[in-house]
């Protein structure tokens, strides 16, 4: 074909929605008021229970303030090593905590590490105040990047997750701000500790998520309880490149929490695996007319890879399709074809093929130089 019609361009686009490998027969039913399991990669729910309930989620909330942070950290504005002094506020904060003194000067690492492995309330808070200049502003922007990552169910009313009305969000949304999280791989450096200190060893810390220790494959991810909330958790793990997030809120016990996201977890990897769509599939570049290169190399848009139920494995095939040639300009990220993923020969997945780099227009002159080459290769 000379060019994606814009059917197909549709097709590219619309064809591969999230939960696509839908919810397999036998999905654990926890205990708990709501639960979700997510794959990372692709932000497939694999199974749901309750998951878009407005719900309280204790110190969940502070995935939330750790993505903030580890945003800042890449933009350059903050660094791990970065001094922050704590204010006379964030040394009131009550429940779990790290002790901060007003006035300490604690490294912005130390205070992330606080916060993942402690939940330290007082950490979050000096946080939130040296990057934003205050709470208030920081949970703004929280709400902010909610409404970005689609979190529909959510408001944020403080960083730490303590009790306030109308401060509610969902199993579903959590998912959400997990996975916007863990896209920060540096992150697992504080995720995954057991056991650490900060202070100069003075002050010893233990991670309140026992999955990190017991679950194999555990990356985090944070928990969180309060009496109103019950005992809630979102735990993440990756085995044999597939990465998972379980979502437990409002259990009655910590055990049953974390015994309903091994659950999910044991389920998850049990039965779904990651596919390279593109493994064993050449492309070609393909041909730009009229562009100052001849050609263009696509490449997949997304790492290509799809989430199967592993009893579908033996039904998948893939189909290729590409752009012949394309007029310049080229845009970069453009698309020129797709791979369609296909389970018992239906459409199941899709993949959109898009342009490597842009390719300019020649101009009048660079068209006659064109054609002469072409004349004189010919001749």
């Amino acid at each position: 074909m000379k060019r994606l019609t814009a059917a197909l361009l549709c097709a590219a686009l619309l064809l591969c929605p999230a939960g696509a490998a839908g919810q397999t027969a036998g999905a654990p039913q926890v205990d708990a008021k709501a639960a979700v399991l997510m794959e990372q990669e692709t932000g497939q729910v694999l199974c749901q229970q309750n998951a878009h309930d407005k719900l309280e989620s204790a110190s969940v909330t502070k995935i939330m303030t750790m993505l903030l942070v580890m945003e800042a950290m890449d933009s350059g504005q903050l660094s791990a090593d970065d001094p922050v002094t704590v204010s006379t506020r964030a040394a009131s904060m009550g429940g779990s905590q790290v002790y901060l003194k007003e006035g300490e000067q604690m490294t912005a690492g130390d205070l992330l590490k606080a916060v993942a492995v402690v939940s330290g309330n007082d950490a979050a808070v000096a946080l939130a105040e040296h990057i934003a200049g205050s709470e208030e502003a920081f949970v703004s922007r929280m709400n902010q990047k909610a409404a970005e990552l689609g979190m529909s169910d959510t408001t944020f009313l403080n960083c730490t997750g303590l009790p306030a009305a109308g401060h509610l969000t969902s199993a579903y949304d959590i998912a959400l701000m997990s996975r916007a999280l863990l896209s920060y791989p540096e992150i697992q450096n504080y995720t995954t500790i057991w056991m650490d200190s900060i202070r100069d060893g003075q002050f010893q810390l233990s991670n309140t998520n026992r999955l990190v220790r017991f679950y194999p494959g555990c990356t985090g991810l944070k928990t969180g309880s309060t009496d109103a909330a019950g005992y809630c958790l979102s735990a993440s793990a990756t085995r044999d490149g597939l990465s998972l997030i379980a979502v437990v809120l409002g259990s009655d016990t910590s055990a049953k929490r974390f015994d309903a996201a091994e659950a999910l977890l044991n389920f998850g990897f049990a039965n779904y695996t990651l596919v390279d769509a593109l493994t064993g599939l050449a492309l070609p570049p393909v041909e730009v007319l009229l562009g100052k290169d001849r050609w263009v190399q696509p490449l997949a848009q997304n790492s290509g890879k799809v989430l199967v139920a592993r009893s579908d494995l033996e039904r998948i095939s893939t189909q290729l399709r590409l752009a012949e040639n394309v007029e310049a300009p080229v845009e970069e990220g453009q698309i020129l074809g797709e791979v369609t993923v296909l389970l018992d020969g239906e459409p199941y997945a899709s993949i959109p093929l898009i342009a490597e780099t842009a390719v300019e227009r020649l101009s009048i002159p660079g068209v006659f130089r064109r054609l002469m080459e072409l004349l004189f290769m010919a001749g």
